[in-house]
């Protein structure tokens, strides 16, 4: 790999997130992963030990997604969730905020639903998606403060199953918001070396996508 190829692979979450994936399509994920030295695979909590086990010593983590993609807003359940995926292996979380009490301004109940699995995750990397084409500028820029306040590592895009994922506007927006040292993932509709190179120039420091192997080759 050549020297760009390498600094961008270290931020991408290399992802599988189709429900009819198999075991088999998760070992190639792995084998894609260790090829091209990704930051992450990114999978359904089903496969996390399988994809820890498929990538164990090779220095690349397993991230799973939790209240996914829907993001209901069940603590408990949540909770329980991300307990289970840290004893399992899985070293980063990517969780929904609580879309509904968001809508509502309810924002303490989203708050308080993203600490309960900050506590869980016991320092491990978590990612609150705030599913950005759902909201206003304004609204944006109000969840990123919510989320940094709760001790979370990075704020993202984007579940992938909306309308619409990442927007470079929105990853501009909210790296302003955030500051230039906290994590921001854009995720969403990623599929070229252009989109991925678009969304770090906006302040993207992390990308989810299930075009990792497209991308690093295309650079």
């Amino acid at each position: 790999m050549n020297p760009v190829q390498q600094r961008i692979a270290g931020l991408i979450d290399h992802t599988l997130l189709n429900e009819t994936a198999s075991g088999e399509d998760h070992i190639r994920l792995c084998e894609e992963a260790r090829k091209w030295n990704f930051r992450t695979v990114c999978v359904y909590p089903h496969f996390v030990e399988l994809c820890v086990s498929e990538l164990e010593k090779s220095g690349i983590d397993v991230c799973t997604v939790i209240d996914f993609p829907d993001g209901k807003g069940d603590s408990e359940r949540n909770m329980d969730d991300a307990l289970m995926m840290i004893s399992e292996g899985a070293m980063e979380l990517d969780m929904v905020m609580d879309i509904n009490a968001f809508g509502i301004r309810e924002y303490e109940r989203v708050a308080e639903g993203i600490q309960v699995v900050v506590n869980a995750a016991e320092g491990r990397i978590v990612k609150v998606i705030i599913e950005t084409c759902l909201w206003e500028q304004d609204q944006i820029m109000l969840a990123c403060d919510i989320v940094q306040s709760t001790g979370a590592q990075f704020v993202k895009t984007s579940t992938g199953f909306a309308a619409q994922g990442a927007v470079t506007g929105q990853v501009k927006l909210m790296r302003e918001t955030v500051g230039p040292e906290f994590g921001v993932k854009a995720s969403g509709g990623i599929k070229t070396a252009d989109d991925a190179l678009a969304m770090i120039k906006a302040g993207a420091t992390r990308i989810g996508t299930s075009s990792g192997v497209e991308i690093v080759e295309g650079l």
